[in-house]
C-alpha cells in the first residue's frame, strides 16, 4: 500500500498560496486512495474533483454540472450527482449542509472529523480539525443517554479577508 503525502495545511483556504500545488497534490492523493480501495477515479469523477479544488469555496451540484457541460462531459443532473456521491463516499469530498454544496476534502484517506468554517460574505470554506468539538458533542450526548450517529459541525463567520474589508 502506497502512503500518500501528508495533507496540505487546512488554513490555506483563507490565505494566499500556490493553489495549483495543493490541487495537484490532492488529485494525486485521490488517485492513490481510489486505487487502493478498488474504485475508479473516472475522467468525470476526476474532473468534478478538479472543479471542487479550483477555489476554496463550496459548489452546488448545478454549478458543477454547468462546468461539466462546458468541458464536454454532458449536462444531465445525474452526471454531476453520481460523481459527487462517489467523491463523498470515498472521502474525497464533503457535503456542506448549510450551503447545500460540496467541497473537496483536504485530508483524503485520513479518518477525521472536520469542522467547516464558512465565510458568510465570500462563501469561502475551510475544513478545520474538529476532533475536540466532536468529542464534546459525544460526551454531552452520552450524559443524556443519546447515541450520536452523525455530527456535522459548520461555523458561520467572516474569513480574514472579509474581516479586513469590513474594518
Amino acid at each position: 500500500m502506497t502512503t500518500p503525502a501528508p495533507p496540505p495545511d487546512q488554513t490555506l483556504a483563507f490565505q494566499a498560496h500556490d493553489h495549483s500545488h495543493c490541487c495537484g497534490d490532492l488529485i494525486a492523493r485521490a488517485q492513490v486512495i481510489a486505487g487502493e480501495r478498488g474504485a475508479r477515479l473516472t475522467p468525470v469523477r476526476r474532473r468534478v474533483l478538479e472543479i471542487l479544488l479550483e477555489h476554496h469555496r463550496a459548489l452546488g451540484a448545478y454549478e458543477v454540472l454547468e462546468r461539466l457541460g462546458q468541458d464536454g462531459f454532458g449536462n444531465q443532473p445525474p452526471v454531476a450527482y453520481r460523481a459527487l456521491d462517489f467523491l463523498v463516499e470515498q472521502g474525497l469530498a464533503h457535503r456542506v449542509a448549510r450551503l447545500n454544496a460540496f467541497i473537496a476534502c483536504t485530508h483524503p484517506g485520513q479518518d477525521h472529523s472536520p469542522a467547516f468554517l464558512i465565510c458568510r460574505n465570500c462563501q469561502a470554506v475551510a475544513e478545520a480539525p474538529g476532533g475536540g468539538i466532536h468529542a464534546a458533542v459525544e460526551t454531552a450526548a452520552s450524559l443524556l443517554g443519546f447515541a450520536v450517529e452523525r455530527t456535522i459541525i459548520e461555523a458561520l463567520g467572516l474569513c480574514p479577508a472579509c474581516q479586513e474589508a469590513v474594518e
